[in-house]
């Protein structure tokens, strides 16, 4: 796709279309989710973890690799780490509209625990490949290596948790439990399911293309930082349906499925990384960025590092009913969106 002769109106005209799309798939493939997490029995948690957060992770996936063929190390990370920043932001403000209490504390999992702890484990991965010698097999760093397997390991990991758990949580009568509302039902019925869930992931990863393209002109055209864009603009854009899957979900009651949503989704996010390294042919690609980049490094492990906090003290309400946790995750977004922009 050469979108190099188009003007700025139908370069912002089809940036806009292709996040509208992607924001339409993320509306309704929440809801065909929370119905195969109910009737494959696998919980809300999980499926939220896993399945939602690889589907709507496809669009920011697609343009991560898209970017690194075409040898844009710092956009490409930008857009995957700037997204795990955004998404976990998208979580905060969902707290801030269900009003009954904490969603931290309500959405209380042991695999949204576990997650979490996975996820600071695999953004550190990529902080040892920057200061780490330069060295590559084949193009590939071992620090992607070491992120494809680690995944691999937490999310078989992540069914045992779910299938034994050795701690659970201390229910309270705010505690929303994840209970099936489908029962099981034929096989015909499950398969219609699982093909709207790929068609919707298929128009989600078509439009993230366009928005690499897009973003990949207006970076050399305008002179905009690669950083900036794909923090601010590309990750965003694909973050769309995370903000979109959160909110539904909570007003549907799916809570859990709302917060291991983003956090599994944040978890998928990382594989971004390993998918570009091994797209971008001019050797690791850790050792390609800047140090702009890590700045959306960093803000991602603290916001989740201060969600796990939440996830653990479970604060019944705060100021305005949102816990510290979400207020911290707000202000810690905003001020790195004021470093990178002024």
């Amino acid at each position: 796709m050469n979108l190099e002769n188009l003007g700025l109106v139908w370069l912002i005209a089809l940036f806009a279309l292709s996040g509208a799309v992607i924001l339409a798939c993320g509306v309704r493939i929440t809801g065909v989710a929370d119905r195969i997490a109910d009737r494959t029995g696998l919980g809300e948690a999980l499926i939220g973890g896993l399945l939602l957060g690889a589907a709507t992770s496809l669009s920011g996936t697609v343009v991560s690799v898209t970017t690194a063929l075409e040898g844009r190390a710092s956009l490409s990370f930008s857009n995957a780490v700037g997204g795990i920043a955004a998404q976990t932001a998208f979580l905060a403000l969902a707290d801030t509209i269900y009003r009954r209490v904490n969603l931290e504390h309500a959405a209380a999992d042991l695999s949204n625990l576990f997650q979490g702890a996975l996820l600071i484990l695999l953004l550190s991965l990529p902080l040892l490949g920057f200061v780490g010698p330069d060295y590559a097999l084949y193009g590939v760093s071992p620090v992607s290596i070491a992120l494809f397997c680690v995944y691999i390991a937490g999310v078989v990991a992540s069914k045992r948790v779910k299938d034994e758990p050795m701690w659970l949580p201390v229910g309270t009568h705010e505690t929303r439990l994840d209970a099936p509302e489908e029962d099981v039902q034929d096989a015909r019925g499950n398969l219609r399911i699982f093909l709207v869930f790929g068609g919707l992931m298929v128009l989600m990863g078509l439009s993230g293309y366009v928005i690499s393209q897009i973003a990949g002109v207006a970076t050399d055209r305008y002179g905009l930082s690669a950083s900036v864009v794909g923090a601010l603009m590309t990750a965003v854009v694909t973050s769309l349906p995370e903000l979109v899957t959160t909110l539904a979900a909570v007003r549907r009651g799916a809570l859990q499925l709302a917060v291991g949503g983003i956090i599994g989704g944040n978890t998928f996010d990382t594989l971004f990384l390993t998918l570009s390294d091994v797209a971008y042919r001019d050797g690791s690609l850790y050792h390609a960025i800047t140090k702009d980049d890590l700045l959306w490094l960093a803000v991602g492990l603290c916001v989740t590092a201060v969600l796990l906090l939440g996830l653990i003290v479970r604060q019944k309400s705060g100021p305005g009913r949102i816990g510290f946790e979400s207020a911290a995750i707000l202000a810690l977004y905003a001020g790195a969106v004021g470093i990178s922009a002024f």
